[in-house]
């Protein structure tokens, strides 16, 4: 359903397969554009649309390079810029390049900022991004989306512009950051992940992160798929779209599966293909099998709706990378509770700010 000009608008890049867009997207924010370079994931997307799931139905979905999008195609003011730049340079199971792997893409999502100049944005990656081996360049993250209009020097190397930006930056936008499990917020999965959140520093707005909701209380693997219908070798297949008995399960170091009376372990994507213990789960009677695509999605708090028409790895692949769909609502819904109550959703207010040329001052 489309909604009026007065709500609140997004652009997201990295969208996957739209995990944290249809997260947004239920929290109360219009995607103006979705930017995704992965052509399955893209795919994913347009089938759902081609099905009419609503959630997903206008998504405008542009195919491509991040790096080669020219944000003057948004002719709307932007509320918001939201995406989870590749966080195989930070993962704690990648290969650890951080800032010296092609795949980082903060460049971008400050570009992003700095063009569209939204009033608030939200950025969600790894746990590994706060590995101490990466602390000096994560300031350096947090300090250019804090100073996106001071750009990079030519030549110049990121440590010496991290310097620039400490020295002669004013603050554009207030910066936040917070580790959250995605378990203590109603997800069925033990997922943590750093958000950081920024808002414009001229509107003059105090924001805190969601408080957990779920701490104690957590939602178990049993609870999120027990009305699923059995798959075995036996059975493998069932009325259920996605719900497809998948072989080959089994313990070994290190990989021991999911417990039905817990939280899912984090699911995983995986560099070649997907590791065993995170994505598999043990039955009552100690059996391990893999999570089904649709129950993988149940953890990931996908709809039942919404399809995956790719491969059982391709899927997963996809489902491991994506932002649990509630923790995407939960922190929308915070940021978007502030935006209303603020100028920012004032006309007079967006059309002052929207011109990407105007120097912003703090608050």
């Amino acid at each position: 359903m489309r909604k009026g000009a007065n709500e609140l608008k997004s652009v997201e890049l990295f969208t996957g397969a739209g995990g944290l867009a249809m997260g947004l997207e239920l929290a109360g924010f219009q995607h103006e554009a979705l930017i995704e370079w992965d052509h399955d994931s893209c795919e994913t997307i347009r089938e759902n649309q081609r099905r009419g799931f609503a959630l997903v139905r206008d998504w405008k979905i542009y195919e491509g390079d991040a790096r080669a999008f020219d944000y003057k195609n948004i002719y709307s003011p932007v509320h918001l810029v939201a995406g989870g730049p590749p966080c195989q340079p930070f993962s704690l199971a990648g290969k650890h390049g951080g800032f010296n792997d092609s795949r980082d893409m903060w460049g971008e999502a400050v570009r992003a900022v700095r063009e569209l100049r939204p009033q608030a944005f939200i950025f969600e990656n790894v746990k590994g991004l706060l590995r101490s081996t990466f602390s000096d360049y994560f300031k350096y993250v947090l300090a250019q989306l804090a100073n996106p209009s001071l750009t990079k020097e030519r030549k110049s190397s990121w440590i010496k512009h991290s310097l620039r930006l400490r020295t002669e930056g004013q603050p554009e936008y207030i910066v936040q950051y917070k580790l959250l499990n995605a378990a203590d917020y109603g997800v069925p999965q033990k997922r943590e992940r750093v958000f950081i959140v920024g808002f414009r520093a001229d509107l003059g707005i105090d924001w805190k992160f969601p408080e957990p909701t779920h701490v104690g209380k957590w939602v178990t693997v049993r609870q999120a798929i027990s009305d699923l219908p059995a798959v075995s070798p036996k059975k493998p297949r069932s009325n259920v779209s996605n719900h497809l008995f998948q072989a080959g399960a089994k313990f070994y170091k290190g990989h021991t599966g999911s417990k039905l009376d817990l939280p899912a372990k984090t699911l995983k994507a995986g560099t070649h293909g997907v590791p065993g213990g995170e994505n598999m789960l043990v039955d009552d009677k100690g059996h391990c099998r893999y999570f089904s695509v649709r129950e993988a999605a149940r953890l990931q708090c996908f709809p039942d709706g919404y399809v995956f028409p790719v491969s059982w790895s391709e899927s997963m692949r996809q489902l491991g990378n994506a932002v649990p769909v509630q923790l995407g609502k939960v922190v929308g819904q915070s940021v978007a509770a502030v935006l209303k109550k603020s100028a920012a959703t004032d006309p007079r207010v967006m059309s002052e700010f929207y011109d990407g040329r105007k120097k912003l001052q703090p608050a």
